[in-house]
């Protein structure tokens, strides 16, 4: 076989058209498809850009390329030399860019073999995920995965581009940090040279953006790679990438602008797509209400309503008790739902009790008239009442949940998202953006039976929540109880919402040291503790650090919404599984006892074993 260089390709097996015809091209490839038709072979040959079909005659070739020909197999990688012809009349593949055209072969040679694949490289696949994983460098060759890079290195360099044409400047920070055990799990480093001493990797460049405004840098992004040790799902992996930005001398306002110019901008490039600014923007008490969840997804209706005023007096006692004792009757519309057999109305029930509530009242306007099991407790009057309230039609259903207020959201919340799925109500080709402002500072902690930061413990209190951080230094309440001060005060923070994802968070950050601590106090770090922990972030406070915000946005998460796809590791080159393994390099995998040594480490009470 000639040298390589020999052989490279001229052009890429995406490229050929029929203004090609008659010029000899050299392409290179893997083989995706292979047919024998009366000794004359047909290849397939893909690469990145596409596919080229390939003919080779018997008559044309050598006995050794002729043999390298025949026993190619699918995911061979071959180099072929010949001219472009147009394809006779009748065969023309209208599904391929280069269906006009083939190569008529000169020349074969085998680059490379290929064992037999332990699944078909084809766009759908019955392979195991676990499988697919394991050979994850097989599934990318998929055309599905090949679209969903390529689309995030667009989204990617959309972000740069944009970014630098507004002057932020693109800044790395180290992955090599100080732990500061707060909120998810830190992935520590053990060090070699400082027995007994550990790195984190970083969770968010957090604190260091921070410093990046105290140093003056003024407006700061990167694409920076985050790592927690958290409990994964779909839209979660141990480790993440994130648009991360900070701006100086800014409020909010400035943030929700440059957010939504950046999204605009990056949609428009990207899909081509308009995207409507400014975005809409809600309290996170109002969407909870509304909605049932602080990441609502506003492609279809079906908002909470609530009904408490109505039943407050109505003589059923499951509603009446529950409100007179502060609790709230709530309730969600169904269109077309009045005609729900008694299964679905008995598998949504038990939904809503596998969500805590204790059941799942509702009324069916049908053509032949309403339909409830309550309906014998609250009469025609009241049921007509909470109808119109609802805006419940003939042929809709209303269900309804009576409970605490938050519990009742959260269920009825989960129940909207079930039928949406179920009924087919998202709009795949629609994006809804919000933001979600004014959430709480901070959150109590049932179990630990203490506050814990609601988003973040460097979010600045809204102004005119501020003396309640005060108050709450000599309130006589415990803080278990919501009236407490320190449970009233807000934050100034946001979250970015599309389409039910959470894509980005963020907020104004404290910047004097004195404020920064009693938040901290606040949350059970004592000036000590808080010393030892954030003292070089409390110390940059004390020479002059300007105001300052930002936020982070999901880059998967953004490019699984952009691509279609319901989870991120479609979009992740190498993703984890649920259990934070890699199933192609078998990670994480026990270090040699040799290793253990130099770190200083003794591993007890586990199976060390591969």
């Amino acid at each position: 076989m000639p040298p390589f260089s020999e052989l490279k390709r001229t052009h890429t097996c995406g490229e050929l058209r029929p203004t090609d015809e008659g010029r000899t091209v050299r392409l290179n490839g893997w083989v995706n498809g292979y047919r024998n038709l009366g000794g004359v072979l047909f290849i397939d040959l893909r690469d990145r850009y596409g596919i080229t079909q390939v003919v080779v005659d018997p008559e044309a070739l050598d006995s050794r390329m002729l043999a390298d020909a025949e026993r190619s197999r699918a995911e061979y990688v071959v180099a072929v030399k010949g001219k472009v012809r147009r394809r006779p009349e009748g065969t023309v593949n209208q599904k391929l860019p280069t269906g006009e055209v083939e190569v008529v072969v000169g020349e074969y040679h085998i680059l490379s073999g290929s064992k037999t694949p332990p699944f078909e490289i084809v766009e759908e696949t019955t392979a195991s995920e676990k499988l697919r994983l394991e050979y994850r460098y097989l599934d990318l060759r998929r055309r599905k995965y090949q679209d969903n890079l390529r689309r995030r290195h667009e989204i990617t360099l959309a972000v740069r581009n944009y970014m630098s044409a507004v002057g932020f400047y693109e800044i790395e920070t180290p992955l090599l940090i100080r732990s500061t055990p707060e909120g998810a799990r830190d992935y520590v480093v053990p060090s070699r040279v400082q027995r007994g001493r550990f790195y984190a990797l970083p969770q968010s460049p957090q604190l260091l953006k921070q410093i990046l405004m105290v140093a003056g840098f003024d407006k700061y992004f990167q694409i920076a790679r985050c790592l927690r040790d958290e409990d994964l799902r779909s839209d979660r992996q141990p480790e993440h990438t994130q648009v991360d930005v900070e701006m100086s001398f800014v409020t909010p306002e400035d943030v929700f602008a440059m957010g939504e110019d950046l999204m605009a901008d990056v949609f428009k490039k990207v899909l081509d797509i308009e995207v409507e600014t400014p975005f809409p923007r809600f309290t996170f008490h109002e969407v909870m209400s509304r909605w049932g969840t602080d990441k609502p997804d506003l492609r279809f209706g079906m908002e909470i309503v609530d009904l408490s005023a109505i039943v407050r007096e109505c003589g059923f006692m499951v509603f009446t008790e529950n409100v007179a004792s502060g609790g709230v009757v709530k309730g969600i519309t169904l269109k077309g739902g009045g005609s729900y057999s008694r299964k679905q109305l008995d598998d949504l029930t038990t939904i809503a009790k596998d969500l805590g509530a204790g059941g799942l009242a509702y009324i069916l306007r049908t053509e032949s008239g309403d339909k409830s099991p309550i309906l014998k407790f609250i009469g025609e009057s009241i049921k007509d009442k909470l109808c119109k309230e609802a805006s419940v039609g003939k042929g809709d259903a209303l269900f309804i949940v009576s409970d605490e207020s938050y519990k009742a959201e959260k269920i009825l919340g989960q129940l909207r998202l079930h039928l949406a799925q179920e009924h087919g109500l998202r709009k795949r080709d629609e994006f809804n953006f919000l933001w979600v402002t004014e959430f709480p500072l901070f959150d109590y902690d049932e179990e630990a039976e203490r506050l814990v930061a609601m988003h973040n413990i460097v979010s600045h209190p809204m102004e005119e929540d501020l003396s309640l951080i005060e108050e709450g230094f000599s309130s006589s309440k415990s803080v278990s109880e919501p009236s407490h001060p320190w449970r009233r005060a807000r934050a100034l923070q946001y979250d970015l919402v599309v389409n039910g994802w959470e894509i980005g968070s963020g907020g104004q950050r404290i910047n004097r040291r004195e404020l920064q601590e009693k938040v901290l106090e606040i949350l059970g770090i004592s000036r000590e503790r808080a010393e030892r922990m954030f003292g070089f972030l409390l110390r940059a406070f004390e020479y002059g650090a300007p105001p300052h915000a930002g936020v982070a946005l999901g880059l998967d998460r953004l490019v699984a919404l952009m691509t279609g796809t319901e989870t991120i590791r479609d979009v992740i080159a190498f993703p984890k599984t649920t259990n934070a393994a890699s199933l192609m390099d078998n990670c994480p995998s026990p270090l040699d006892p040799e290793q253990l040594e130099e770190l200083g480490l003794v591993i007890r009470g586990t199976d060390r074993s591969e």
